[in-house]
């Protein structure tokens, strides 16, 4: 199936793509970037902020939009297990569709501002390679627009029974990696899926072997509980890379980890100090995990916990930066939610009771520097301030006076800069009746 193009023009701008002076926030060392941005920053009497481009850290490409096809009783993970397995079925039987609404998903973020997306894409018996060359197709075709990272990842267990030894779905992500060698980027499992701890393990041990063989980052969805009787597998992570010699170019990324939130501080600083030089980094799901997490609270006079990563907290009481990605769109895992990044932002205040300018501003890094950290993108910024030498990888947010106004009420009207081209314009049009 060809890929079909973008649906939004591409605008090009002077080729420069590292900012030159600072203190004019420019595109490059000509005067007509600069023009460029001042025009972009400033129309009427609109005042716009410029700050570091959106990143999804962590996105399922294939099974996005697919809630109407998914009959929620319970709601519970189980349940979403279950449904969406069956959904996953028929994708052999529409290639399109899967095409389509990877397309549409990408779209969207980058009218968001999205310019990088890590993209779960799944392999496993009841899709095959599918997801991947689906997934490989939408990142060669968005190219130009947004560096679309193909993460193989396995949902579903790599061992059957009680067996050691791994099964067709290690096998099918095996060929997957070896098929499209250099086109893949990232492999990734979620060890909890296991009929076993023990099995759980050796997961942890198969992808980080396969991530060193073909040379790409891991990713695991790993720790995703509220059960203080649980082993947290973070440290099973940490000690299998460090035998493996883990290469330091090699990004680690763990997403969900809600068993963490039940952390004292002491284990805090010990999982710190056992992570040393590691580059790892958490990644909070919120949307996801408010809605899956502490389900056996219902019934209790506060209900549920606030099961997720408190990220403001771990960066100023352990000096740990996570990031935030939105995972799921319109599924049975996570129904509800927008795919704007910008709006865990939001959801963060209320939900970590955190509105001082350090938290904002900690808020809004997790979904952009911290973000494109943990998917390990070589054009990182070094501050949400823009500095000599940062790529030119921005965000335009249009009626958007500051970075307080970003995280508490971001706008909608935004022009998405990648290495300083203009890929997307979003602009709301407005109309009150009895009004001019």
């Amino acid at each position: 199936m060809a890929p079909s193009p973008p649906f939004f023009p591409i605008i090009r701008t002077p080729s420069h793509t590292r900012i030159s002076t600072p203190r004019e926030v420019r595109v490059g060392g000509l005067d007509c970037e600069h023009d460029v941005l001042v025009e972009l920053t400033r129309e009427g009497n609109e005042v716009g902020l410029v700050i570091p481009s959106l990143a999804h850290a962590h996105l399922h490409l294939d099974k996005c939009s697919i809630l109407d096809r998914c009959n929620l009783l319970t709601g519970d993970f189980n349940e979403a297990l279950r449904v969406t397995n069956a959904a996953k079925a028929a994708f052999k039987h529409d290639p399109d569709d899967l095409y389509k609404r990877g397309e549409s998903l990408i779209c969207g973020s980058v009218e968001c501002g999205v310019t990088s997306i890590r993209a779960h894409v799944e392999v496993d018996e009841a899709v095959g390679l599918l997801c991947v060359e689906t997934g490989l197709q939408l990142s060669e075709a968005f190219q130009e627009v947004c560096d679309v990272q193909v993460a193989a990842f396995a949902q579903e267990p790599l061992f059957v029974g009680s067996s050691t030894e791994p099964g067709e779905n290690y096998a099918l992500l095996v060929r997957a990696l070896e098929k499209h060698a250099n086109k893949i980027k990232v492999v990734g499992s979620a060890p909890y899926v296991e009929p076993s701890i023990a099995q759980a393990k050796l997961n942890i041990g198969l992808v980080l072997d396969l991530a060193i063989k073909h040379h790409l980052h891991a990713d695991f969805h790993l720790d995703y509980n509220l059960d203080p009787s649980s082993e947290p597998l973070i440290h099973t992570v940490i000690s299998e890379a460090k035998r493996r010699a883990w290469p330091s170019e090699l990004g680690i990324a763990i997403g969900h980890a809600t068993r963490l939130q039940l952390f004292i501080p002491a284990e805090w600083e010990a999982l710190g100090a056992a992570t040393g030089n590691l580059p790892i980094t958490l990644i909070g799901l919120p949307q996801s995990d408010m809605y899956m997490m502490g389900r056996s609270a219902f019934d209790a006079p506060l209900g549920a916990p606030r099961g997720t990563l408190r990220v403001p907290q771990l960066a100023s009481r352990h000096g740990i930066h996570a990031a935030m990605a939105v995972n799921n769109v319109q599924n049975a895992f996570t129904p509800q939610g927008s795919l704007d990044p910008l709006a865990l932002c939001t959801l963060g205040v209320a939900l970590f009771q955190s509105a001082t300018p350090a938290d904002l501003r900690e808020l809004l890094r997790a979904v952009t520097l911290t973000a494109k950290q943990a998917v390990a993108e070589p054009r990182v910024h070094k501050d949400l301030t823009l500095a000599v030498g940062d790529p030119a990888d921005l965000l335009v947010l249009h009626g958007t006076p500051d970075v307080a106004t970003a995280v508490l009420n971001p706008g909608l009207d935004r022009t998405t800069i990648r290495a300083g081209v203009v890929v997307a314009r979003r602009r709301v049009s407005r109309w009150i009746a009895g009004t001019r």
